[in-house]
């Protein structure tokens, strides 16, 4: 069962510069000089868009869960094979929830839906790569923590 395709293009702009137009007619600009870094790399976007994907999902479901969230980050670091190609092995994500009395079953459950149901961008590098999640909840104006 598919849920439709997609079609997107990469043009060259000149000067390692890459232009490319997504699905939804947003440009994307990359850079492949390393140098100079004026637009993410490809492998930057994908270390993005896995933490985007799950960070959409937990927002939503800890909304839908009426979970009173101030502030919300997802960091992520990834790990890459040292041979050719250089692709990531691993991604440690961690969520960071500020907010009055958050749950940390709402937080574990929706990061576990998140990774087990509906996160599309995980689904597709998990195959070759790990995921490793964690998550820190900060009681907003109290400067306390809890982490799992």
């Amino acid at each position: 069962m598919t849920s439709g395709k997609y079609n997107a293009t990469v043009r060259y702009a000149g000067d390692d510069l890459f232009i490319g137009l997504s699905p939804s007619g947003n440009a994307i600009a990359m850079d492949a000089n390393a140098e100079r870094k004026s637009a993410p790399s490809p492998l930057e976007h994908l270390l993005v868009a896995v933490a985007g994907c799950t960070a959409f999902d937990v927002q939503s479901i800890l909304e839908k869960k009426r979970q009173d969230v101030t502030d919300y980050r997802v960091e992520i670091t990834g790990e890459r094979r040292d041979e050719l190609p250089q692709a990531f092995i691993k991604f440690y994500v961690k969520h960071v929830i500020h907010g009055h009395n958050i749950s940390e079953k709402a937080v574990a459950d929706a990061i576990a839906l998140s990774n087990e149901k509906y996160c599309s961008v995980a689904a597709t590098v998990r195959p070759t790569a790990e995921i490793t999640t964690s998550y820190e909840i900060v009681e907003a104006g109290e400067g306390k923590a809890a982490a799992a």
